[in-house]
């Protein structure tokens, strides 16, 4: 719901601030006081063109700021999260500014963002209806929308059958897959049947190829090895000119043992060179035998090293080592069966396809079925408030058309048809309907849906009055406040049936100050209001009666918003 709306430098509109209400917003005032400015700076606010010629004379600068509830918005808070725009604070504020170089700028929640945001943004927070604009209604996805809602078993059938034409569609592009990949299977049977004989052919075995590196480096090596080896051997055992460290150690005991015949105050500590002279002769043991054992054979180095040769070719081609290569093998053998195979999985991914088609072409049939039940219910309705809304002839038909290929919403295609004359056939509604008679229909269609419909949480009439007057004015006035019931709806009328029906009446005029014209916007207070819809009604000399008949009209008004607020 639209809460405020902050205009600065706009046309006439040199600083306003406007607070806006649930329900049935209206605003009136003299004609040229600025009323269709301040729709202009809302729709700038939604993503509509926004250029330097808005910008108040003598000012440098424009700037127009919304802020929006986004209670019961959901919509909306899925757009925010998908496009980083933060909403915990339950509030959207939006400000668009423009210098008089053309510079602009656009923020969201204080997020820079671009235009194409703003207006996808736009058409979920307010819907637009005026002389001039083209109705949300036009859009053939709105259009579905309209019919589908009507019915709650449509909503489950559409569900249903997108679920099964998604699957559908990921059939026919698996086949398509399939088919393109098809072209080079020729050239690729012949690569993967070399890579699998190459690879196949060394015999590799998973690590062979660290054991292998550990070996070489083994046997490269062992003149050094030997080298530290001997060193040891002496430091361990002495050269024969020196006592080794397991002599000295067996002999540091032994002095120690004599000792503690005598003084037995390092017992503990003559067991713990025992301990370590026992472990560290245990240790060149093993020593003694590394140095036995080893022998340097260069045929078996050579043996290695070409071996490891194979398996170095077969890792720069295939993987960083031998267990990535027969990761790369068991792939290769895999892809070469399904490239044998391809007859047969095309034939049953053909199977698959053409299974999901037919139970997806019998959901749409039952879809468009329910569809066709719902549409002439729906247009029924519709037809009887635009013969109350003053066309008592026109004749408005839902189209359900089922004959087109599986699509996103079935085989259907829906127009609405409207004609507003005796003897002219129906039409679509964006070929037959002018301005002013779309504005009705789209009243019409908002008063049976207005309650369970998910569009835009606010909704303006421009001047929907425009050529109207007596019982058909009031016709429109109570659909409006019908829609109002359940919506926010913001009304630029010049009717007193309609203003009479505000929840919120604002009232715009302009002054000259200093030689500059500036539009103004207040709220009425009850008795203000009383003035607004006798001057309506009367023109500029407003009497008792005027001011009586207009008590009356907002005594009835009243009794009737109460009770559509009832239903």
């Amino acid at each position: 719901m639209l809460n405020t709306l902050t205009v600065w430098n706009f046309a006439l509109l040199e600083h306003i601030q406007i607070e806006f209400d649930k329900g049935l917003n209206i605003l009136t005032g003299e004609t040229g006081a600025g009323k269709s400015i301040l729709i202009d700076a809302l729709g700038a606010m939604l993503g509509n063109r926004l250029s330097t010629d808005f910008i108040r004379t003598g000012c440098e600068w424009l700037r127009v700021e919304a802020v929006f509830s986004l209670e019961n918005q959901p919509k909306v808070e899925d757009f925010l999260q998908s496009h980083a725009i933060d909403s915990t604070e339950g509030e959207l504020i939006i400000t668009r500014q423009i210098t008089s170089n053309g510079r602009g700028s656009i923020l969201i929640n204080g997020c820079h963002t671009t235009l194409a945001v703003l207006k996808k943004l736009g058409s979920l927070l307010v819907d637009i209806h005026g002389q001039n604009e083209n109705l949300a209604l036009l859009k053939p996805e709105n259009q579905f929308a309209l019919v589908d809602g009507a019915n709650g078993e449509i909503v489950k059938a559409l569900a249903a059958y997108k679920e099964k034409y998604s699957f559908y569609k990921e059939q026919l592009r698996l086949l398509e897959e399939k088919r393109q990949a098809s072209a080079e299977y020729s050239q690729r049977l012949d690569m993967l049947r070399w890579q699998i004989q190459e690879i196949e052919a060394a015999n590799l075995t998973v690590g062979e190829d660290d054991e292998l590196e550990k070996e070489i480096s083994k046997l490269a090596n062992a003149e050094k090895i030997a080298k530290c080896v001997n060193n040891a051997c002496e430091l361990l055992y002495g050269d024969g000119r020196s006592l080794g460290v397991v002599s000295g150690l067996e002999e540091a005991v032994e002095s120690l043992k004599r000792m503690s015949s005598y003084d037995d105050s390092l017992e503990q500590t003559i067991n713990a060179l025992n301990e370590a002279a026992i472990q560290i002769k245990e240790a060149s043991y093993e020593v003694r035998d590394y140095s036995d054992e080893m022998e340097f054979d260069p045929r078996l180095l050579d043996k290695l090293q070409s071996r490891m040769d194979v398996i170095e070719k077969l890792r720069r081609k295939y993987g960083a080592s031998a267990a990535e290569v027969l990761e790369y093998l068991a792939k290769a053998q895999e892809e070469l069966n399904d490239i044998e195979s391809f007859d047969e999985i095309m034939a049953e991914l053909q199977d698959k396809a053409d299974q999901a088609k037919n139970e997806a072409m019998d959901l749409a049939k039952e879809l468009s079925s329910l569809r066709c039940e719902s549409a002439k219910s729906l247009a029924g309705s519709i037809e009887g408030h635009l013969i109350a809304l003053g066309m008592p002839d026109a004749s408005f038909t839902i189209a359900v058309n089922a004959g087109g290929e599986l699509g996103s919403n079935g085989i259907d295609n829906i127009e609405l048809l409207f004609s507003a004359n005796p003897g002219q056939e129906p039409g679509p509604i964006q070929k037959i309907a002018s301005g002013g008679e779309l504005s009705r229909i789209a009243l019409a269609i908002k008063t049976v849906t207005a309650s369970r419909d998910n569009s835009p949480a606010s909704m303006v009439f421009d001047e929907i009055d425009t050529g109207i007057g007596g019982k058909t004015a009031q016709m429109v006035a109570e659909r409006i406040a019908m829609v109002a019931s359940g919506k926010q709806v913001l009304c630029i009328t010049h009717l007193p049936q309609i203003a009479c029906m505000a929840d919120n009446h604002l009232y715009i005029s302009k002054a000259v100050t200093n030689g500059k014209t500036a539009t103004s916007v207040r709220v009425l207070s009850s008795g203000e209001q009383v003035n607004e819809i006798a001057r309506m009604a009367s023109g500029a000399d407003v009497t008792a009666a005027s001011l009586d008949n207009a008590r009356e009209m907002l005594s009835h008004a009243r009794a009737k918003k109460e009770l559509y607020k009832r239903k």
